[in-house]
């Protein structure tokens, strides 16, 4: 089975084809700038053929033309006929609270998520854009299935979840907790697991999702108990571009002093702080050379977001009552190697212990254990693989479709996923 796995942005179309039964990528590449002028389309094979250029995309339904066009190239396809696809998985931000599991895609889906995009106007709207152009290009009859970002939060306790805001804005508007990366913290969860040979159920686990957007989750019993993003990804610790959690007085204070609009501060908030807020740089490389040319704003982006990490796994411990383990996960978590020492540093209290060696070569793709023989907790990087549980998600589904009727396909049951 070939699964082929969406994940739509506003302007962008990433995509992979995935062998499920093998469970390997295929082909994978990007539609950038859709509807902009100077748009760009990459794509690439399992076996290194490459095929980049210009392109001019009006709207996602170009882009996926472009993608199937690519998949059944004489010279850079990987199949021979787009009925070889057996189904496409979309990637969704926010399944808020009324979807709690992947889900065969219907009308039903389609208006469930369409209510959501108030909650993330960024990324449910370009998503259903990509399903309505998956349908126009490959018909109805395809199957589409949507793995919701948020849906592994979806055990975390009212007490975790809910603001202490007046509770009529929770019943008006469903502000809450939602959190994200979900996909990503479950594959690297479920991975730990297995590289511990130990029933996920029994491992108390701090799964750490950084990159230049960033969260963590304290996971007890295979569930999420707490994770650090809100209502929206901007909540948490700081990241490349995002302010993470602050004083709300210092929104208020600022839009006040500056004349600012809502929307004002919140493109701000998610664009011109964090990271770049601080030292002028997003991208944690470039932040990392300007650190040792020894720019101090520079120094002191890193040690706020060492610190914060730190402070947040130290959260989690308690919440937790203990931890048998944490994984970095993610751009920075898989290759910032002095990122996780620091890190690990600051958790000495509770027993860890990092080895350097094992630590350093823990980059590019490697996975692994990091953390000494004597250390009390087990630290491991693990890269993350969002797209193959997407994949698998909705193989199952697809799977449990050929034994339903029509009439139970808006009830699919996924006890496996």
């Amino acid at each position: 089975m070939k699964i082929l796995v969406i994940n739509a942005g506003s302007s962008s179309l990433k995509y992979q084809l995935i062998d499920m039964d093998t469970e390997t990528m295929i082909a994978k590449g990007n539609c950038e700038r859709i509807g902009i002028d100077g748009g760009t389309f990459s794509h690439k094979t399992a076996d290194g053929r490459k095929e980049d250029r210009q392109v001019t995309m009006v709207n996602h339904t170009d882009a996926f033309k472009l993608v199937t066009e690519a998949l059944v190239d004489k010279k850079v396809g990987v199949i021979s006929d787009l009925s070889e696809i057996s189904a496409v998985g979309h990637r969704v931000a926010q399944g808020g609270a009324i979807f709690h599991k992947s889900i065969f895609i219907n009308e039903d889906v389609i208006e469930g998520i369409r209510s959501l995009i108030p909650l993330a106007p960024l990324h449910n709207g370009p998503e259903l854009q990509g399903i309505f152009a998956c349908r126009e290009v490959f018909g109805k009859e395809l199957p589409e299935c949507a793995v919701f970002d948020t849906s592994f939060h979806s055990t975390m306790p009212p007490k975790a979840y809910m603001f202490a805001v007046p509770y009529e804005y929770y019943e008006k508007y469903k502000i809450r907790r939602y959190g994200f990366h979900g996909t990503s913290h479950r594959y690297v969860s479920k991975h730990c697991a297995h590289l511990m040979h130990q029933p996920i159920e029994d491992i108390r686990m701090i799964t750490c999702h950084i990159g230049n957007g960033s969260s963590i989750a304290a996971i007890r019993d295979g569930q999420v108990i707490d994770t650090s993003m809100g209502l929206t990804p901007l909540d948490g610790f700081m990241m490349g571009t995002r302010s993470g959690s602050l004083d709300p007085s210092v929104v208020t204070f600022i839009m006040e002093k500056e004349g600012l609009s809502p929307a004002q501060m919140d493109d701000i908030l998610n664009k011109k702080s964090g990271l770049l807020g601080i030292c002028g740089y997003s991208d944690d490389r470039d932040v990392t050379k300007a650190e040792i040319e020894g720019d101090p704003k520079a120094v002191l982006a890193h040690e706020m977001l060492y610190y914060q990490i730190t402070k947040q796994i130290g959260a989690y411990a308690a919440a937790l009552n203990g931890v048998d383990a944490i994984v970095f996960t993610a751009g920075l978590g898989e290759n910032q190697a002095h990122m996780r020492y620091q890190i690990c540093r600051g958790l000495k209290y509770l027993g860890l212990k990092i080895d350097p060696e094992l630590n350093d070569k823990m980059v590019s793709g490697a996975e692994g254990k990091i953390s000494a023989y004597e250390s009390n907790i087990a630290v491991y990087v693990i890269p993350t693989n969002e797209e193959l549980v997407i994949a698998r998600d909705t193989k199952v589904i697809v799977e449990k479709l050929t034994y339903a009727s029509t009439e139970d396909k808006t009830v699919v049951d996924l006890e496996d996923i």
